[in-house]
């Protein structure tokens, strides 16, 4: 474990359907533990599926998680979680989520994970928070990201474009967060 990346905090955004023995359920279990073992927390969701996996991949790669859960699903973070942050509503858990982040990467899945790219991307956009690494894994949402690309450029906001970072395996993302993280001095 790298001891100057051991407080940085990576909150991963995915699926809650993936289960074990699924490949997207591998893919954010191999990608938690190789963030781990590079000495980043990770933080997610707390429950099922690429919340569970990314959690159980760190916790095997000797790493440290976080699970954000809701009041509203009434139900317990996953046996992966060390610290669980509770909070009322699935608001204040998304706005929790994207507070703990120094750096976000976003998996397969859907509304939910929408709604989760676009409030991150979103915030940095309007300045509401700064400027922090969104590493979109894979080539799953590109087609979504393409769209708002062309119309923020359109409407002169192509600058906001620079948060979106493409990754193609855990060590693409590793090497964008180290990068991304030593110059922003998070």
């Amino acid at each position: 474990m790298k001891d100057d990346k051991i407080n940085h905090i990576v909150t991963i955004f995915g699926s809650s359907k993936p289960n074990s023995g699924e490949e997207d359920y591998q893919i954010a279990y191999q990608l938690g533990k190789k963030l781990a073992e590079e000495g980043y927390t990770i933080c997610n969701g707390g429950y099922a599926g690429t919340m569970e996996a990314s959690a159980r991949g760190a916790r095997d790669g000797g790493g440290k998680t976080i699970g954000v859960i809701t009041e509203h699903f009434n139900r317990s973070a996953n046996d992966y979680i060390l610290e669980t942050v509770r909070v009322k509503t699935l608001t204040d858990r998304l706005l929790k989520l994207i507070e703990l982040g120094d750096a976000y990467i976003v998996l397969k899945g859907s509304t939910g994970t929408l709604v989760e790219l676009s409030m991150a991307w979103e915030f940095m956009n309007k300045s509401v928070i700064k400027e922090k690494p969104i590493i979109v894994y894979r080539d799953f949402w590109k087609p979504v990201i393409g769209t708002l690309t062309t119309e923020l450029i359109h409407e002169g906001l192509e600058n906001v474009t620079k948060f979106i970072r493409y990754a193609n395996n855990a060590d693409d993302c590793i090497n964008i967060l180290n990068s991304s993280l030593n110059r922003c001095n998070i």
